[in-house]
């Protein structure tokens, strides 16, 4: 019988989908953070529950040669990444074999090619978006990252996966904080003002948006704030209160007011402008979203005369990339602030042939198909919960040549494939890209054609 505090020597003989290392101890399995499949370590048991126990290594007995010291001083405590110990060429191998095991094990599809891994050449600081919580510590106020599944912050001078600008500018709030006794956000209490800095970076343009998520817009000595910002920070245009006065994990309130410069930055992916505001949501690697776009873009096959439909289109980004290649697209998206930035995207980039809706994938696509409109093509790009059924549902019937999914979860992407394998589509391409290097998170682009 396994029991807490315990030690044991422990074979490592595989990983979780999270990257947990996976060892035995008299048939009962074993977590362990850090640990990669081969290595043979000394554990302490940290807890026990009814089906598999939790481990901390204690020492190494035997290493893989894939292990590798993380860059980060903090990565054994920020929940940020979880790869780190690993090289990054495992880190890829590692993914593609998660892309495999979920679409095997959920989706009951054997044989299909998936590519491996699309890697970057250099994989720091490639994040446009930063956001860190705010926290008194024992010293004073704090910003960083939570640890993992907690709400501790781990205080943090600077992420290597971040732009340099977004500590920059996090370490500017903190510092006016501390300077004007500010008070910070207590989530027992519900008490104080400063929750989140939020900074946006484009990285093509050069602008920077700083949001400070504040329980109420009565900021002491905002004015200094942004002199302080102004002075600070290269290409800053925009400094915004966003306002959430709501206790729970949601960082970002409905309310913003802008305090200093314009209500949105701008950034290009290829050759086309993106408009992008506080809610807005924009892929946050943009070197590895042109790879991944274009490779949907090729999977989709267009030759300009297809009406393609776009859903789950957020500011209309895939929809604009798809628009010059085909005779029509439709742009489907729930949050209205983001229909509004995909119009004007495609104003701004001078496309005319994307037309964009609001309102819900599963609710909006199956009244157009009543309406008698039909895609030739279909890209699907949903959140992590995947696709609805009602809306998968209506993909059969409407019976597109091609669908192109572009997912950022394996398991909601294998599950929602199998509907539609066992509806006479059949995955052609899996093509995983690494969107978010150190992590365990993977985006795949499938192309699935009519049988």
């Amino acid at each position: 019988m396994i029991a807490k505090n315990q030690v044991f020597e422990i074979e490592i003989t595989g990983q979780t989908h999270e990257g947990l290392g996976v060892g035995r101890v008299d048939g009962m399995a074993v977590f362990a953070q850090g640990a990669i499949a081969g290595e043979k370590v000394v554990a302490k048991i940290i807890k026990v529950l009814k089906n598999y126990a939790v481990a901390r290594i204690e020492a190494f007995i035997e290493k893989s040669p894939d292990r590798t010291e993380p860059f980060c001083p903090v990565y054994k405590r920020c929940g940020g990444c979880n790869l780190q110990h690993m090289t990054y060429e495992r880190t890829l191998q590692f993914k593609r074999q998660v892309v495999i095991d979920n679409l095997e094990r959920i989706g009951g599809l054997e044989g299909i090619q998936v590519e491996p891994v699309i890697g970057m050449e250099t994989p720091k600081r490639y994040r446009n978006k930063a956001q860190y919580p705010v926290d008194m510590g024992d010293n004073g106020p704090i910003a960083g990252f939570f640890a993992p599944r907690s709400h501790e912050i781990i205080s943090t001078e600077e992420c290597g996966i971040q732009h340099p600008i977004s500590d920059l500018a996090k370490n500017t709030v903190l510092e006016f904080i501390k300077a004007n006794r500010i008070p910070v956000y207590d989530e027992i209490t519900h008490k104080g003002l400063i929750r989140h800095v939020v900074v946006k970076v484009g990285f093509a343009t050069g602008e920077v948006m700083v949001i400070l998520v504040s329980t109420n817009p009565n900021i002491p000595r905002k004015d200094k704030l942004v002199t302080l910002l102004k002075d600070r920070i290269p290409g800053l245009v925009s400094v915004v209160v966003n306002i959430n006065d709501k206790p729970g994990n949601v960082i970002l309130g409905t309310k913003n007011i802008t305090l200093y410069g314009k209500d949105t930055i701008e950034d290009k992916l290829g050759d086309l402008f993106f408009e992008i505001s506080p809610l807005s949501f924009y892929q946050i690697n943009p070197e590895q979203t042109l790879v991944l776009y274009n490779k949907a873009m090729e999977y989709a096959g267009l030759t300009g005369e297809e009406t393609v439909f776009d859903l789950y289109c957020g500011i209309g980004t895939i929809s604009l990339f798809a628009a010059r290649r085909a005779g029509k697209v439709i742009g489907v998206e729930s949050v209205p602030e983001a229909v509004e930035a995909a119009r004007r995207n495609a104003e701004r980039n001078k496309i005319y042939n994307a037309e964009f809706y609001c309102g819900n994938a599963e609710d909006v696509v199956p009244e157009l198909y009543r309406q008698g409109m039909k895609a030739d093509v279909v890209i699907v790009d949903p959140p992590r919960k995947g696709c609805d059924e009602v809306l998968l549902k209506t993909l059969i019937e409407m019976a597109p040549q091609r669908i192109v999914y572009v997912s950022c979860n394996p398991s909601t992407l294998a599950r929602d494939m199998k509907v539609l394998h066992g509806s006479g589509y059949e995955p052609q391409k899996v093509q995983p890209v690494d969107m978010f290097p150190w992590t365990s998170h993977v985006e795949c682009v499938v192309l699935i054609e009519k049988e």
